[in-house]
C-alpha cells in the first residue's frame, strides 16, 4: 500500500485553504470593480495599507520564529538531530503561512500601485488579496493547532 510522504497533509492543506478562501471571496463579491480608496478620496488607502502590512509582518515573524525554534531545537534531541516525522505537516502549514504572508504584502503593494496608475481594482485582485491574507492567518492558526495536538498526544 502506498503511503504519502511525511508532511503530505500539510503540503496540500495550505494550497487548499488558499483555494477555498479565494473561491468563497470571489463568488460572493457583489461588484466587478472596487474603489480601493475609502469614499474615493485619493491616498486614503495608504494608512490601511500600513496596517495590513504590519499585521502580515507580525504573523510572518511568529511563524518563522516558530519554525526556527522547532527545527533548531531538534539538534538538541536524539534521532540524529531530526524531528519526528509527524512534525512535518504543522511545519509545512507554518511555512505556507510565511509564503502566503509574503505574497500578501507584495500583492497588496503591487495592486495598490496598479490602482494608483489607473488600473481597476477588480474582484479577482480583491479576492486574491483577501485569500493571501486570510490564507496566511488560517495556515498559521491551523499549524499551531495541529502542532499542539502532536506535541501533547
Amino acid at each position: 500500500m502506498w503511503h504519502p510522504f511525511p508532511g503530505f497533509t500539510g503540503a496540500v492543506t495550505g494550497p487548499t485553504i488558499l483555494a477555498i478562501i479565494w473561491t468563497a471571496r470571489y463568488f460572493t463579491k457583489e461588484f466587478e470593480v472596487y474603489d480601493l480608496d475609502p469614499k474615493g478620496t485619493p491616498g486614503t488607502f495608504e494608512p490601511l495599507l500600513v496596517k495590513y502590512i504590519r499585521a502580515a509582518e507580525f504573523v510572518i515573524g511568529l511563524a518563522t520564529g516558530s519554525i526556527i525554534l522547532l527545527v533548531g531545537s531538534s539538534a538538541l534531541h536524539a534521532q540524529g538531530g531530526r524531528l519526528p516525522w509527524f512534525y512535518a505537516s504543522p511545519l509545512l502549514l507554518l511555512g505556507w503561512s510565511v509564503i502566503f504572508g509574503v505574497a500578501f504584502v507584495v500583492w497588496l503593494i503591487f495592486s495598490y500601485e496598479e490602482y494608483q496608475h489607473g488600473n481597476k481594482h477588480t474582484k479577482f485582485v480583491y479576492s486574491t488579496s483577501e485569500a493571501l491574507g486570510f490564507g496566511s492567518l488560517g495556515c498559521f492558526c491551523l499549524g499551531y493547532i495541529v502542532l499542539i495536538f502532536m506535541v501533547t498526544r
